[in-house]
């Protein structure tokens, strides 16, 4: 079994099943690890908002993603078939939600975006060095966030 089919039947269950349910669970009670964010996109088929655990990626109005599975992600799916979503992100006021709309990047460096997110802050540069060593298709997104 290669690298890449390793990660879809082992590594993504446990990220999905055990790692995102805790971090979930750590957003819901107010105190988000450092590094993280999290995504609501509104699911494709269902119109139900969707969260997800990413990493903080906000560059003054503009948030940054890299998808770890590309266009297989689930909310990657989601975006494209309403690219409106929220962030909740670490703000001087505190966790705030900001709305924006994203912006699917076939044609940006996922390694090189991950190095820009990561520098300058620990917290994120472990999250995105995590998010690095199990992706296997990456792809970036973009959010144009709303003025406040």
């Amino acid at each position: 079994m290669d690298g890449s089919a390793v990660k879809d039947r082992v590594v993504y269950p446990l990220q999905r099943r055990v790692i995102n349910p805790v971090v979930m669970l750590a957003h819901d009670l107010g105190f988000p690890p450092p590094g993280d964010a999290l995504l609501e996109t509104t699911g494709r088929r269902t119109g139900v908002p969707r969260r997800t655990p990413v990493c903080d990626g906000l560059d003054g109005e503009t948030f940054w993603l890299v998808a770890q599975r590309g266009h297989r992600a689930g909310w990657v799916r989601n975006i494209q078939a309403n690219p409106r979503v929220r962030v909740k992100v670490r703000s001087e006021s505190g966790l705030v939600w900001r709305t924006g709309t994203a912006h699917i990047l076939d044609d940006d460096d996922p390694r090189e975006r991950w190095r820009l997110i990561g520098r300058g802050n620990l917290a994120r540069g472990l999250c995105v060095g995590t998010s690095a060593a199990i992706a296997t298709d990456p792809l970036t997104v973009r959010i144009d966030l709303d003025p406040i």
